[in-house]
């Protein structure tokens, strides 16, 4: 909700024009977000997620395979991703990344895409001079 109401309220986006997909894991999240950005309809991705570490250390893995895919993808198509994938040990911590103590990471990827929208933007119109 985070991302939403910061997409609407301060970049002023309309609600049709945000694209929800919803996938069953993290992992699953890069081969989306290459279907959306090879389709060139959007500005920028915002992905969230949450991993909490296990009893060993696969929780790395999929976080680092996840990031490492999602920044392939971004400079493949030069479309901006931000990220609110969390990785924490338990499940309070991530409840906490979402809006409670720590602030909420959906609401900081939404304002990192904004800007990244601004900056793509103005690149585009400075490189066509």
């Amino acid at each position: 909700s985070g991302v939403i109401d910061t997409l609407k309220r301060i970049g002023e986006v309309n609600e049709k024009n945000i694209l929800k997909v919803y996938v069953p894991g993290t992992y699953e999240i890069p081969i989306t977000a290459n279907y959306i950005a090879k389709s060139k309809k959007y500005d920028a991705i915002i992905v969230i997620g949450t991993v909490i570490k296990g009893k060993t250390d696969h929780f790395k893995y999929i976080s680092s395979d996840t990031n490492n895919s999602l920044l392939a993808i971004s400079t493949t198509y030069l479309i901006p991703i931000t990220s609110a994938i969390l990785t924490t040990n338990n499940i309070e911590q991530s409840i906490e990344r979402s809006g409670t103590k720590m602030g909420n990471k959906g609401t900081q990827a939404a304002l990192a895409a904004l800007e990244m929208i601004n900056v793509m933007n103005n690149l585009k119109m400075f490189l066509k001079k």
